[in-house]
Order: structure tokens, then C-alpha cells, then sequence
């Protein structure tokens, strides 16, 4: 099948934000292009020893994204030259101009792989594709197998690495945990590993259930401790009560600011008392908005966290 790609010229500045703009829209497998070099730490996290020449970096990036032919392609794209245009406030978006072009299902569904190596979130947490071979790897390294797909997460961003970062922060071998919007599963996969006593994953995409359970048994999990499920938590409330009443000790969501404004509103149905929410996926023009949205619904706050433009708050339910 082919589908219709469209590529926006930007800036490497606007870059967070229109991708950002763009899930929040409902745009999936969201392709960048720049000339910005990676920093030698990110050489090592990703270990990878031989990179393509990128030339000087010009300021300019390509944010490309797919459509399916039978959708509605004009309305799209006129939502999407809206939605730029009211980022000028903000950030330079540069020409903002977008170019059609046409490509197979293979050119973007699998070219991607070759460019995803392993990599580490810590020194003590390293991500790797399906596909890709490790060697001398410490023993007491945790390597997490992943296949994410086109659209559920690799564990690179930083709002995956905040939330991860605030897990191993928090969580204790007697927690409970629950992943909403859980994508490829990372989180709660990384939070099983790491000892606790059961996990739950949720997400409203059939295709993100079906990658969660797929990457469960690549990493050899005991899948009588996880439990993934699909459904619309937050308006649901027949699906909030089937995965527990008062029931996790720890919740996390590594989705949007958008999302989590409502999900705070009904989320604490499913924590027990004392119970830690750890939300992340937040740029931070969206801050304060989160920040009130979680005081509003009764949570303390008890960490802020930030990486670029990203921010995680980690809250807490009342006892």
C-alpha cells in the first residue's frame, strides 16, 4: 500500500513543539531530520561508533509525517498549517512550509530500524532493539528488549527517561504499578524487571495492548504479574473499576499534557491512599496547567522534574 508523506521545513528550535502539536492531533510515526550533532554522551548511550557526515548545522529541520490515502488529506493539512502558525508566538517555526510526497509501506515502516541502536538510559539500564546484538555487558546491567513499533516510543525521549528516572526513584518490591497509555509498555516492563510485585499496563490502541504483550515476552516476563489491557480510562468508569479499586501503589502516564489534565481527575479511583502519580509527556508551556489540574483534583505535589523542554511531576494521593 502506499501512503502520502508529508514533510514540514522548520526550525531545530520549533522542532518539541510541533511534534509535540502533532500527537496531540493524533499524528503517528513522526519522522525528524536535522543537523544537529550528537553529543559524545549520546554517542555512548546509543553505541554507536560510525556517523553520517551532517554538514554545519543550518537551523533547519524536517518534521515528516504519514498519512493513509483513504483519510481526509486537506482538512489535515489545514489543521496542521493552523496549528504551526499559532506556535509563532512561542518559537520561530521557520518557512513552515509542507511538501507531499508519496512512499510504500516498507520505506518508513521498517528503513527506520537501522537507524535505532542500543542504548542507555543509565549506567545501570540499557535499551535494546529486538534486532540488535550486545557484548560485555556488566552483570548487574538490566537490558530491556524492546520493539516498538512505528508509533508506541523507543525509551529515547526524555520525557520516557523522566519517568524512568522517577521509578527506580520510588518504586519498592511490594508496589503495585500501573502504566496508562502505556505505548510499547517500556514503563511497566522496565518497573517488572526492576522487582516489583505486579504490574498493570492500559491503552486505548488494540496496536499499542498487542506491542506491550509482544515486548512482555521477548523480555521473559511472568505475565501472571502483568496485566495489560485496552480501554478508555478516563472517561470509563466500568474499565477504571475492572483494573482496581484503591489498588496500585505507583501510577504512571508518559503521555500528554492534554491527556493528563483529565486522566488527574479520576486517576486516584485506582491508587491507594498515599499512592505516588508520576506524569510525564508535559512540554512546558503546559506546566502550569498540569500543576493546577493536579492540585484541583486534591494531589500534593512532591517533585518536579525536567529534562529540555519536558517536564514530569510526581504527585501524590492523600492518605
Amino acid at each position: 500500500m502506499k501512503w502520502n508523506k508529508y514533510t514540514l521545513t522548520t526550525t531545530t528550535e520549533a522542532v518539541d513543539l510541533i511534534s509535540y502539536t502533532l500527537g496531540e492531533m493524533g499524528i503517528e510515526g513522526i519522522e525528524i531530520e536535522d543537523k544537529i550533532p550528537l553529543t559524545e554522551d549520546e554517542k555512548k548511550q546509543m553505541f554507536i561508533d560510525i556517523l553520517p557526515e551532517l554538514g554545519p548545522d543550518d537551523g533547519k529541520a524536517f518534521v515528516s509525517f504519514y498519512i493513509e490515502p483513504e483519510e481526509d488529506h486537506e482538512d489535515t493539512i489545514i489543521r496542521v498549517q493552523e496549528a504551526v502558525k499559532d506556535l509563532q508566538d512561542f518559537v520561530d517555526v521557520g518557512e513552515a512550509t509542507i511538501v507531499k510526497s508519496e512512499t510504500a509501506d516498507e520505506d518508513w515502516m521498517n528503513n527506520w530500524k537501522k537507524y535505532w541502536k542500543p542504548f542507555k538510559v543509565d549506567e545501570k539500564i540499557i535499551i535494546k532493539p529486538t534486532w540488535e546484538t550486545l557484548e560485555n555487558t556488566e552483570t548487574d546491567t538490566l537490558v530491556v528488549e524492546l520493539d516498538p513499533g512505528t508509533s508506541f516510543g523507543t525509551g529515547m525521549h526524555h520525557t520516557t527517561r523522566l519517568c524512568i528516572t522517577q521509578l527506580k526513584k520510588y518504586l519498592k518490591p511490594e508496589h503495585k504499578l500501573l502504566d496508562v497509555g502505556c505505548g510499547s509498555g517500556i514503563l511497566s516492563i522496565i518497573g517488572l524487571m526492576l522487582g516489583i510485585k505486579e504490574a498493570a499496563a492500559t491503552d486505548i490502541d488494540p496496536h499499542a495492548v498487542e506491542a506491550t504483550i509482544e515486548n512482555a515476552g521477548v523480555n521473559h516476563l511472568d505475565m501472571d504479574k502483568y496485566t495489560v489491557m485496552c480501554g478508555d480510562i478516563i472517561t470509563d468508569a466500568a474499565f477504571r473499576a475492572d483494573i482496581g479499586k484503591e489498588y496500585f501503589d505507583i501510577v504512571v502516564a508518559n503521555i500528554l499534557a492534554d491527556v493528563i489534565i483529565p486522566l488527574s481527575a479520576v486517576i486516584k479511583e485506582t491508587m491507594k491512599p498515599g499512592a505516588l502519580f508520576i506524569s510525564s509527556g508535559i512540554i512546558d508551556m503546559k506546566e502550569n496547567a498540569v500543576r493546577e489540574a493536579l492540585l484541583d483534583n486534591g494531589f500534593e505535589i512532591v517533585e518536579v522534574t525536567r529534562s529540555g523542554e519536558w517536564v514530569s511531576f510526581t504527585a501524590r494521593k492523600p492518605l
